[in-house]
């Protein structure tokens, strides 16, 4: 039996969301941040910020866009656990989870790579995104905002 988790008020575009995790998990390992704060994700353009001390160089903004599609490329499974909240704690940042969140939590993992709490919908395989784009971004007291898309 399916656990009961809290309602999901938004339906995810599944390419772009589990995207926004393969960024996620690339800008903790490369610059030591938390995962996003802000993140704005539909169809055709999305947006996240980060909270950094500084703006990156265009040479990591075009390391970040290789390194999300190198883990893309891997064609890794992305797979679900339930966990309960405290085992969860020990495995993911449960930070941005809202204080109503159910006990059991859903844990998204993506291969080897990235694991959080989520309650969206994603690809069953990292190959089924397409390619990541960075469009733009800028830096303003500490945020860095990305915006981009996945193109199929």
């Amino acid at each position: 039996m399916e656990p009961v988790l809290n309602a999901h008020n938004k339906e995810e575009y599944p390419p772009m969301h589990t995207a926004e995790h393969i960024l996620n998990a690339t800008m903790v390992r490369m610059f030591g941040c938390p995962r996003s704060r802000n993140a704005h994700i539909e169809r055709k353009k999305s947006k996240c910020d980060y909270e950094l001390p500084a703006c990156p160089s265009e040479e990591q903004v075009a390391a970040i866009e290789a390194a999300v599609n190198d883990v893309i490329s891997r064609d890794l499974e992305v797979s679900v656990e339930f966990l309960p909240r405290a085992e969860a704690a020990a495995l993911v940042d449960l930070s941005k989870l809202p204080e109503d969140a159910s006990e059991t939590l859903r844990i998204v993992r993506i291969g080897d790579y990235d694991a959080c709490a989520c309650i969206g919908s994603h690809v069953k395989r990292t190959s089924e995104i397409g390619i990541f784009k960075v469009l733009s971004h800028d830096y303003e007291n500490g945020r860095w905002r990305v915006r981009w898309k996945v193109l199929a």
